[in-house]
């Protein structure tokens, strides 16, 4: 029997868990996880609390730095 795939709010979710924080550019990179803003969305609604930092590079592009300061802890978060 194979394992069911992750989804990308699974991943993103683990990826929080473990390195704390993650931008649009690295959940592209990691997952081709493409609209970050919604799954970081999805896990606030379901109890992550999440902080939002906007960075600005010195070209002024601009971009959001998500946090993970803590999650629920009943259940399997990766089971979204």
């Amino acid at each position: 029997m194979s394992k069911a795939p992750r989804t990308k709010i699974a991943k993103v979710a683990g990826h929080l868990v473990g390195k704390k924080s993650i931008t649009s550019w690295k959940a592209i990179e990691l997952y081709q996880a493409t609209r970050l803003a919604d799954i970081i969305f999805t896990l606030k609604r379901q109890g992550w609390d999440i902080s939002t930092t906007m960075r600005y590079e010195p070209d002024g592009t601009r971009y959001a730095v998500y946090r993970l300061i803590s999650y629920p802890k009943q259940g399997d978060y990766c089971a979204i």
